[in-house]
C-alpha cells in the first residue's frame, strides 16, 4: 500500500493507536485512583498498632480519604463543565502528589488524615473526569472498551500498590513496619503521579466541551484524529445540535423525560458500593488475619486477590461492547450475591480459610466482569454534554458517600460482639448479598441498553 492510501485511510477512518493513547493517559488518573484508596489495605494493621486505634477510629483511618471524594465529587462536576476536563485532571495530579508526600511524613494521626482527605478529593475529581474525558473522545463503536480501560488501570494500581506493600512489608519485621514500612507504602505513590502529570500535558481537551465552549475548530481537529475528517464533521453537527437542545441548566435532569437518567445514575452509584466491593479491597489483609494468616500471608492473599480482579476485568473490556452493559450487569450482580451468601455460611459455621478465599475470589471475579467497570460507562454515557460534569458529580457523590458508610461501619459490625456471638462474623456478607438481588433487580427493569449508540443517540433517548 502506498503512502497515499495510507493517508486517506488516515482520513477518513481516524487513528485507533491515537484513541488508545489518550485514553491512556486519562486512564492513568484511574490508576492513581485505584493506588490511593487501595494502599490502606497493606498499611492499615500497622497504623492500627502505631497510633493505638479502636474499632471506630481503624474505621475512620480507612475511611477518610473518602471524606475527600466526597468533597472532590462536589467541585469537579461544576469545574468540568466550567474549566474542561483536562485542567480538572492536571488539579487532581497535584493533590495526588501533596498527599502521597504528606501521608508518608506525618508526626500524628490528625496529620496523617488531612493528607488522606487531601489526596480524597484528587480521587474524587479523578473518578468523575476520566472515564467522562474518555467516554467524550472515543468512537461509539469503542467506548465501552474504552471506559472500561480506565477500570482497568484502576484495578491496576490496586495489584501494583498490593504487590508494593507485600515487597515492603517484607523489608523488616512488624515493629519496623509499624514505625517506617507503612510510610513507604503512601510514598511509594510519588513515581505513578509524575508520570501522569508529565503525559498529560501531551493530550487535548475533550472535543464535546470544546464545542460547548464555541471552540468548534479546534474539537473538529481532535475529531478528525479519532474518527477521521468525514466522519468527524458529521459528529461535530449531531453535538452541536445535540448542545443547542440543552438548557445548560442542572434543572434539565428534572425535566420530563430525564429524571429517571438521574434516579438510574444515582442508584446505580450507590449499589456498586454498597453491596461491599471495598470491604474486600480495603480490608483484605485484615480479614484474612482473622482467619488465621499471618502478616505476609495476608499480603500475598490479598495480591491474588487484586490478581482476579484485575484478570475479569479484561474479561469485561472484551466483552462490554459485545454483550452489552445489562447482561454483564445482571450476570455479575447475580454472581457476587451467590458468593457472598456462601461467604456468609462459610464465615457462620467458621469453615476453613481455604474455603472463604475461593468465596472472596468468586466475588472479585463476578465485580471485575460487570458491576465494576460497567457501571461506570453507564454513568459516562447516559448524561446530557452540556451538564454531564454536574450530573456525573451527583452521581458519584452518591457512591462515594456509600463507600464511606460501608468502609466505615465494616470494622464495627465485623467486631460488634453481639454480632459475632450471633452470626459469627457472616452478618455483613449476608447484608451485601441482600443488596446484590436488589442490584439485579434494578438493572433488570430500569436500566436500558447503550452498546453501539452515540452519546447525543442516548441524550435523543431520554427526550423521545
Amino acid at each position: 500500500m502506498d503512502d497515499r492510501n495510507e493517508l486517506k485511510i488516515t482520513e477518513d477512518s481516524g487513528s485507533v493507536a491515537y484513541v488508545f493513547f489518550v485514553c491512556l493517559v486519562a486512564a492513568l488518573g484511574g490508576l492513581l485512583f485505584g493506588y490511593d484508596t487501595a494502599v490502606i489495605s497493606g498499611a492499615i494493621g500497622f497504623l492500627q498498632a502505631r497510633f493505638a486505634l479502636d474499632p471506630k477510629w481503624t474505621g475512620w483511618a480507612a475511611s477518610s480519604a473518602l471524606v475527600g471524594c466526597i468533597m472532590g465529587v462536589s467541585v469537579s462536576g461544576m469545574l468540568n463543565d466550567w474549566f474542561g476536563r483536562k485542567k480538572v485532571l492536571i488539579a487532581a495530579g497535584v493533590l495526588f502528589l501533596i498527599s502521597a508526600i504528606g501521608t508518608a511524613l506525618p508526626r500524628n494521626l490528625a496529620e496523617f488524615i488531612i493528607y488522606r482527605i487531601v489526596g480524597g478529593i484528587g480521587v474524587g475529581a479523578a473518578s468523575i473526569t476520566s472515564p467522562m474525558y474518555i467516554a467524550e473522545i472515543s468512537p461509539a463503536r469503542i467506548r465501552g472498551r474504552m471506559v472500561s480501560v480506565n477500570q482497568f488501570a484502576i484495578v491496576f494500581g490496586m495489584l501494583v500498590v498490593y504487590f508494593v506493600n507485600y515487597f515492603i512489608a517484607g523489608q523488616g519485621a512488624d515493629e519496623w513496619n509499624v514505625q517506617f514500612g507503612w510510610r513507604w507504602m503512601f510514598g511509594s505513590e510519588v513515581i505513578p503521579i509524575i508520570l501522569f502529570l508529565s503525559l498529560l500535558f501531551l493530550v487535548p481537551e475533550s472535543p464535546r466541551w470544546l464545542t460547548k465552549q464555541n471552540r468548534g475548530d479546534e474539537a473538529l481537529a481532535v475529531l478528525a484524529k479519532v474518527n477521521g475528517r468525514e466522519t468527524a464533521k458529521k459528529e461535530l453537527a449531531a453535538i452541536k445540535d445535540a448542545i443547542a437542545h440543552e438548557t445548560g441548566s442542572i434543572t434539565q435532569l428534572f425535566m420530563p423525560g430525564m429524571r429517571i437518567v438521574l434516579v438510574i445514575g444515582v442508584v446505580l452509584a450507590v449499589l456498586q458500593q454498597v453491596t461491599g466491593i471495598n470491604v474486600f479491597l480495603y480490608y483484605a489483609p485484615e480479614i484474612f488475619k482473622k482467619l488465621g494468616s499471618g502478616t505476609n500471608t495476608a499480603l500475598l492473599e490479598t495480591v491474588v486477590v487484586g490478581a482476579v480482579n484485575l484478570g475479569f476485568t479484561v474479561f469485561a473490556i472484551w466483552t462490554v461492547d459485545r454483550l452489552g452493559r445489562k447482561p454483564l450487569m445482571v450476570i455479575g450482580a447475580a454472581g457476587m450475591g451467590i458468593s457472598l451468601f456462601a461467604m456468609g455460611l462459610a464465615a457462620y459455621y467458621q469453615k476453613t480459610e481455604m474455603w472463604v478465599l475461593i468465596f472472596i475470589l468468586s466475588y472479585i471475579a463476578s465485580f471485575a466482569l460487570s458491576v465494576g467497570p460497567v457501571t461506570w460507562v453507564i454513568l459516562s454515557e447516559i448524561f446530557p454534554t452540556q451538564i454531564r460534569g454536574r450530573a456525573m458529580s451527583i452521581a458519584t457523590f452518591c457512591l462515594w458517600s456509600a463507600n464511606f458508610v460501608v468502609s466505615q461501619t465494616f470494622p464495627m459490625m465485623n467486631d460488634n460482639k453481639w454480632l459475632v456471638d450471633k452470626f459469627h462474623r457472616g452478618f455483613p456478607f449476608w447484608l451485601y448479598g441482600a443488596l446484590c438481588a436488589v442490584l439485579v433487580v434494578f438493572v433488570w427493569f430500569f436500566v436500558p441498553e447503550t452498546k453501539g449508540k452515540t452519546l447525543e443517540e442516548i441524550e435523543r433517548h431520554w427526550l423521545q
